[in-house]
């Protein structure tokens, strides 16, 4: 026998030699007290429902799905007709035994379709395009966040919830975007145009607070996704305003003395005294 599987055998008997002998004592314990179990059913699902209350408030939507009148198994989806040509262009770049492979730029173009969400029925016609069993789909949809499982408004604001971010302000300016719509995360506004969420790192933590907008109001045609930096609770409800009058506001830093990710200022060099950094008062520390 090789060594590695002596080693292998030796641990697995050495585990199940404890497990039993653990097990034996603990039942005669109990036995021997006449008590009941100490994790009956109730308590651990006393113990679940506490894990549950201690989850991060922060967080994106549910990942579990409820049935509703327009979002269900039940109703039929498909791809528009100039849709189902793009479908067999997608699938065109993958072999005919890997057209899997085509799961997520399928779901791109379906929620393109749907106006910025994808519905159950969507994917599950996804799964039949491509061999999948449904489930397969689903843990795609549920994996990343520029897949929306709810409808969401022509500007999906996604405010950045990571650290770096929390600790230069993303809760206030949150608070700011829900106060200034008067909706709750993840509720779409009345007129169909906003909606908030939370999004985890987008990579762009040297100019921290940050949000993504994701605007659906192309169709078909695309949507962009752009990052908007250096923000203030002021700056972004400006943000809001403009997007609500049709405007294309400049993405990237909103610091008026920023260039990119530079210093406030514009660069220094080893001849120059180091300035102090724009986040933080020194002399206050």
């Amino acid at each position: 026998m090789r060594p590695w599987r002596v080693a292998t055998r030796a641990l697995w008997m050495l585990r199940t030699t404890t497990t039993t002998t653990t097990t034996t004592a603990t039942v005669q314990g109990w036995h021997s007290r006449r008590a009941p179990a100490p994790h009956s059913l109730a308590r651990v699902s006393t113990q679940i429902r506490r894990r549950e209350d201690l989850s991060r408030s922060y967080s994106t939507a549910t990942f579990a799905h409820v049935n509703t009148p327009d979002n269900n198994p039940d109703l039929k989806w498909d791809f528009t007709p100039a849709n189902m040509e793009k479908v067999k262009e997608l699938l065109s770049h993958y072999p005919k035994n890997y057209k899997q492979s085509a799961v997520i730029p399928l779901l791109d173009l379906a929620q393109q379709q749907q106006g910025g969400w994808l519905p159950v029925q969507a994917m599950n016609r996804i799964a039949e395009i491509v061999g999948y069993a449904p489930i397969r789909v689903y843990e795609v949809a549920t994996f990343y966040s520029m897949f929306n499982r709810q409808p969401v408004g022509r500007y999906h604001l996604l405010v950045c919830g990571t650290t770096p971010c929390m600790l230069r302000g993303s809760r206030e300016i949150e608070d700011a975007l829900l106060k200034h719509l008067n909706v709750a995360r993840n509720e779409v506004t009345k007129d169909g145009l906003f909606s908030v969420g939370e999004v985890e790192c987008m990579g762009s933590c040297v100019n921290a607070p940050m949000i993504v907008v994701a605007d659906y109001s192309n169709g078909v045609e695309g949507y962009s996704y752009n990052y908007y930096e250096d923000l203030t609770t002021e700056r972004v409800v400006e943000l809001v305003e403009e997007l609500r009058q049709g405007k294309k506001p400049k993405w990237g830093t909103q610091h008026p003395e920023r260039i990119n990710c530079g210093p406030a200022g514009g660069n220094t060099t080893l001849l120059t005294e180091p300035r102090a950094p724009a986040c933080r008062d020194l002399d206050a520390c």
